[in-house]
């Protein structure tokens, strides 16, 4: 676990991290960016692993010194965390340090999630995440101390775009100076979200789309999945393989985001207002994370309906249930209505992250569905 070795394709972005670590060309600041499941975390803790291996060979770190018997449970004193939590009253969690025996779980049942996956190992599904101000003075504890192991002091930061705006200015100090031997690797979904200063001071390493044959080959030889079911849920994943992982496992979100999704099409198609009340009151109570993923589902769908039109099964990424009801549905989202849809939706997912009262921006979007269906 942990090691270049385990990570889904990505061969020439591994190679680029050796070879700048031959060649002796190690940023204090390194920012792992790209789309969600592409591999950006494993990439980093790979790197770092290798970092800390007191006898790393040339493609990997040897699993067998001190530093790689830590790395093993993730508990290697001059490795720290930053990432995004919701902070428990109840439990007095304040601090990441407060959840690490959960971020542990989840890093060793697979490096590839998303925020709601982490939400629900928190037991945290209705909060909204972020790293609090108080992170801050906690790590700069942390690297104020003396490397125990002699080496590099290393603090990932899992999406720095969540940081708290006290949190992020305090950081972006120990980047403008950070002590010696000191590394930060910041990893991302949205580098764009990132305030820029703390942007300006970190050398941006992109990372592509997973290759569709190689999360094929990952969902064949670690997940036994049959070789025709590989290949049909790697398309549908296009490069995510945290997408692909939901999608083995019947996910049962994705199939309520679905149901819901079908619901609202039909009974705004049918104009059924108190089906529809009814609806968005069922819709405000997933909690405001959800509430966002729902519309992100809810845009993929659009856009997998619009292309369906265009005959191209290539170009569409949808289970068989979301194909079958898109062969039906599909005609009805054309270039009359689409942009249309996707600005409301849109400005749903804002009025969702401004804590505006979720059963009116759900109310108010049915009912405009009513209206741009018949378009």
């Amino acid at each position: 676990m942990f090691y270049f070795k385990d990570i889904i394709g990505q061969q020439a972005a591994q190679e680029r991290l050796l070879q700048e670590v031959r060649e002796g060309r190690i940023p204090h600041a390194r920012l792992f960016c790209g789309p969600e499941g592409c591999g950006k975390l494993p990439l980093a803790l790979a790197y770092a692993r290798y970092l800390c291996c007191a006898h790393p060979a040339a493609t990997d770190a040897c699993g067998e010194c001190p530093s790689c018997v830590k790395w093993n449970k993730l508990i290697h004193p001059d490795v720290h965390f930053m990432f995004p939590i919701v902070k428990s009253a109840k439990g007095k969690k304040e601090i990441c340090d407060d959840y690490l025996p959960d971020w542990r779980h989840l890093l060793t049942t697979t490096p590839y999630f998303g925020l709601d996956d982490w939400l629900n190992e928190m037991g945290a599904e209705n909060g909204q995440a972020i790293i609090y101000a108080r992170e801050s003075d906690e790590i700069s504890r942390k690297l104020s101390l003396k490397s125990v192991e002699g080496g590099y002091k290393i603090t990932i930061v899992w999406l720095p775009e969540k940081l708290h705006e006290v949190c992020a200015n305090k950081l972006l100090k120990l980047l403008e100076e950070p002590p010696a031997q000191t590394l930060f690797l910041l990893v991302s979904d949205m580098p764009e979200q990132i305030i820029s200063t703390i942007l300006s001071r970190t050398q941006r390493f992109e990372v592509p789309r997973i290759a569709e044959a190689d999360v094929a080959e990952a969902l064949r030889n670690r997940y036994g999945v049959q070789p025709a079911d590989s290949e049909a849920i790697a398309h549908m994943a296009n490069g995510n393989f945290v997408k692909a992982l939901r999608t083995i496992s019947l996910n049962e979100e994705n199939e309520l985001f679905f149901t819901l999704f079908v619901n609202l099409m039909r009974q705004a198609y049918g104009r059924k207002i108190r089906d529809m009340k009814q609806w968005s009151e069922q819709v405000a109570g997933l909690g405001r994370e959800r509430q966002k993923n729902f519309l992100d589902y809810c845009q993929r769908m659009l856009r997998e309906n619009f292309v369906y039109n265009l005959h191209r099964p290539e170009m569409n990424y949808m289970t068989r249930a979301e194909e079958n009801f898109a062969t039906r549905f599909s005609p009805f989202i054309n270039e009359r209505n689409v942009m249309g849809i996707m600005h409301e939706l849109s400005e749903a997912q804002w009025h969702v992250a401004q804590n505006v009262n979720p059963r009116m921006i759900f109310f108010d979007f049915a009912l405009k569905m009513i209206v741009l269906l018949k378009a």
